[in-house]
């Protein structure tokens, strides 16, 4: 949480700290500036104090909305800079930071966070270490400080993130509603309603990308329907021309977020259409009862890659490959248990079995658990998935409102 900020930077020796870049797509400065929409800004803070916004003249009230004072960037007059060194913008970027710097009494070990360009960010980051002699700019790989913060939400966070669930959820009851409202003919093909031909996986892409955008949301990843073989590829998006038939698998996981880079939510449901065949069945008990398990064992404090490791051996008692066994398998269980969901869909803390992630469950903490098997050669693929929050007295609750049925019935 934001209210963490000061003593993450405290074990990280860390005297100050700078977020910025453009606003779009840099969930960092996005965090930080609280909601306030912003083209692109500057967050400088000190350890033990306010934080200060630099912003542009004309986005001076955007940037008073993040509930920071504001610094407007023509104090430090970039321009009359950039004449000085001849038109080097290195050298006048270099002087711009400096002057920044030296009004606000940044010195020590500074963090800097956002997202920009590998190449400009070296190139700036490197210069500016070297001109400055009382400050040492410090980076970090992840989980970093922001991603750190990050990863434990408040109250508010979690509401939001709850909101986009329920709107989440209703997208899938429109879409099941959708697919109902279908005829199917003699050979199991659900029919266009309109058109004198099958309805395609394409047909059902077009009509959720609606429904996301009638509820207010935006899918600003993307989102999986798969049917039969693509549902036993864990990432295949769906082929749009396939029909749809019924007693396949279809695997919908959809993952939108609050319009203008808010917060996300994911869930995922395995669905067939009218019937399950018996391989199906199998699959689908193995993976709800999985997914009962793991979350029955869910306690704060514990290491998040052990329950990757209860599930590969979970599925491997049920007779089914797992990455805990091979990791090169392209069958049964295949991806990581869970992740972070905030305002990136991935974040802390992770789930993967990996030497080098300690993340342990800490209350605040929202992730999903996503266990699944999948059988490619055979044309299976099966997938559960909620978002999950440890609250605040370490209790599992399940932001995650929506049934686990896998027929859905047809007319």
């Amino acid at each position: 949480m934001q209210c963490d900020l000061d003593a993450l930077m405290e074990s990280r020796d860390l005297d100050a700290i700078v977020v910025s870049g453009k606003v779009a797509g840099n969930s960092p400065l996005i965090y930080m500036l609280n909601g306030a929409r912003m083209t692109q800004a500057m967050l400088v803070k000190k350890r033990g104090e306010t934080p200060w916004i630099i912003a542009s003249p004309i986005e001076r009230e955007e940037a008073a909305a993040a509930g920071y004072p504001v610094i407007l960037n023509t104090r430090y007059n970039y321009a009359a800079l950039l004449k000085k060194h001849d038109g080097d913008i290195l050298a006048a970027s270099v002087a711009y930071q400096a002057a920044i710097f030296a009004d606000l009494g940044v010195t020590g070990r500074v963090g800097v966070y956002g997202y920009r360009d590998q190449g400009s960010a070296y190139t700036f980051l490197k210069a500016l270490d070297a001109a400055l002699p009382a400050i040492e700019i410090v980076g970090e790989l992840e989980p970093n400080l922001i991603e750190q913060a990050r990863a434990t939400k408040d109250a508010t966070e979690v509401a939001r993130i709850r909101e986009v669930g329920r709107r989440t959820a209703a997208v899938v009851r429109q879409t099941v509603t959708f697919l109902q409202e279908h005829t199917i003919s003699d050979d199991e093909t659900l029919r266009h309603a309109t058109e004198n031909r099958a309805l395609t996986v394409g047909d059902v892409h077009t009509h959720i990308h609606h429904l996301i955008l009638q509820q207010g949301l935006e899918d600003a990843e993307g989102f999986i329907f798969a049917v039969g073989r693509d549902a036993a590829v864990p990432h295949n998006h769906g082929t749009l021309d396939r029909p749809l038939r019924l007693g396949e698998t279809i695997i919908f996981d959809i993952y939108p977020r609050e319009i203008g880079g808010g917060y996300f939510f994911d869930m995922t449901r395995t669905f067939c259409l009218g019937y399950a065949p018996d391989a199906v069945l199998r699959l689908y008990r193995d993976v709800m009862d999985c997914a009962a398990y793991l979350r029955a064992m869910l306690k704060a404090g514990e290491e998040t890659r052990s329950y990757q490791r209860m599930a590969c051996a979970f599925f491997e008692a049920r007779g089914h490959p797992s990455i805990g066994s091979n990791p090169a398998t392209l069958e049964g269980y295949v991806h990581g248990l869970g992740h972070g969901v905030g305002l990136d869909i991935h974040e802390t803390p992770a789930f993967f079995d990996h030497e080098g992630n300690t993340a342990r469950l800490t209350p605040g903490h929202v992730f999903t658990l996503e266990p699944g098997l999948y059988y490619p050669e055979q044309g299976i693929g099966c997938r559960i998935e909620d978002t999950l929050w440890l609250d605040e007295n370490g209790h599992v609750c399940n932001l995650t409102d929506y049934p686990y049925d896998l027929v859905v019935p047809m007319a």
